[in-house]
């Protein structure tokens, strides 16, 4: 088969008929392809911001992806999680993208991370690759992502989404900030919702993700200009497109002039969420302050129920109910809490969608004098799990 030849890259004649719309770009061309086939890139998950990810960086022609996930698909993921469809709901998202991916474009490499990203592995697994991109949805990951990426040289095409608005840019570049430069501390546990918690527009992974795509393929190509010292900021809703300046914070604890932070840390404390061991009890087991939805269950049908108050929306409350006594958002509960329906030395269960926000709620009733509000672990996910599958999960 006729191939053109660099050092270590071929392109099959397949492979230029494929790839033709690229060869005619000066900017890409040949050379570029075969630059694009001899890279490598890291998928920090397989969700909203991973799906246009994968796919497009696959069909561009990204010689080696790899992705990191351990999640299966469920059926809320397909409002937004193109890489899947309906006959995968139940099976691992890895084993679904490799047949999307591949059926895709068979001329790539996949490499599938089944695992959690962890302090342990993240150095080994960033370092074997150009680029990092990182599609994740917690704090914890993300603090995690930037200082492998800051400590491995590996540079960091962020992206993040909520509700209407996203975000990208480019860390972890040798003369360009970091992530820790943009928001040198996490928010309060609970502070920021979740996408499963705030909602997210279905599309909006699509823009973004196709736009994190984008500065990956800048970066491998040596082209344009992209997101560095940069963050640029898409409201869908207005339509509108904004850039910020991020500049490298000489002070930065990992790519400061003196860093502090050389290895890896333990992420969970640093945002200040409980693991096992420091404050989460294994095998569905409540801890003090917390109660399981069987022993609420068990209270129920002894006719011993406690008070209950729901921290969710109104809209939520809409869409699954464990008929709590009384809601009030935790948003407002602050300004609120003298209007709960229950004594304050009555027992008061405090439940939301899966437990984050309950919790916050609880810590803020027991400063204010309500010395007996306990969290629901698990909220209506472990309700609908555990109890009553007819209670819909969101």
């Amino acid at each position: 088969m006729e191939t053109l030849t660099l050092p270590d890259v071929t392109l099959s004649t397949a492979e230029l008929r494929r790839y033709q719309r690229h060869l005619t770009l000066p900017e890409v061309g040949v050379a570029g392809q075969k630059k694009l086939k001899a890279s490598s890139v890291l998928l920090i998950g397989a969700g909203g911001l991973g799906s246009p990810l994968a796919l497009y960086l696959a069909a561009a022609g990204v010689g080696r992806l790899g992705i990191v996930d351990f999640d299966v698909v469920d059926e809320t993921n397909l409002q937004r999680q193109v890489l899947h469809g309906t006959k995968d709901v139940g099976r691992p998202k890895l084993a679904s993208a490799r047949d999307r991916l591949l059926d895709l474009n068979p001329y790539i490499t996949l490499d599938l991370h089944e695992t959690l990203l962890t302090s342990e592995n993240a150095l080994d697994l960033i370092a074997d690759y150009d680029v990092v991109a990182d599609g994740t949805d917690n704090f914890p990951t993300r603090y995690l992502v930037n200082d492998a990426s800051v400590l491995t040289g590996t540079p960091n095409a962020y992206a993040s989404i909520f509700q209407f608005e996203g975000q990208v840019s480019v860390f972890g570049t040798p003369d360009g900030p970091c992530y820790r430069c943009l928001y040198p501390e996490p928010p309060p546990p609970g502070l920021v919702p979740s996408c499963a918690e705030g909602g997210v527009l279905g599309i909006l992974p699509g823009l973004v993700g196709t736009l994190q795509a984008t500065e990956v393929i800048k970066l491998l190509l040596g082209i344009g200009e992209p997101l560095l010292g940069r963050l640029l900021l898409i409201d869908a809703l207005s339509a509108t497109f904004r850039t910020l300046k991020v500049r490298k914070n000489p002070d930065c604890p990992v790519c400061g002039t003196h860093p502090t932070v050389t290895e890896l840390i333990d992420y969970q404390a640093f945002c200040g969420i409980p693991t096992q061991g420091n404050g989460t009890a294994p095998h569905g087991e409540s801890v003090p302050g917390e109660m399981t939805v069987r022993e609420l269950k068990a209270r129920r049908d002894r006719n011993d129920a406690p008070f209950i108050l729901d921290v969710r929306k109104p809209f939520e409350a809409e869409i699954a109910q464990l008929g709590a006594d009384q809601l009030i958002p935790v948003e407002a509960l602050a300004e609120r809490l003298d209007e709960i329906q229950a004594d304050r030395t009555r027992e008061i269960v405090v439940h939301c969608r899966s437990g984050v926000r309950s919790a916050r709620a609880v810590q803020m009733m027991r400063d204010a004098g309500f010395t007996r509000a306990v969290n629901l672990k698990g909220g209506i996910l472990a309700w609908s799990e555990e109890i009553d599958p007819t209670v819909p999960t969101y």
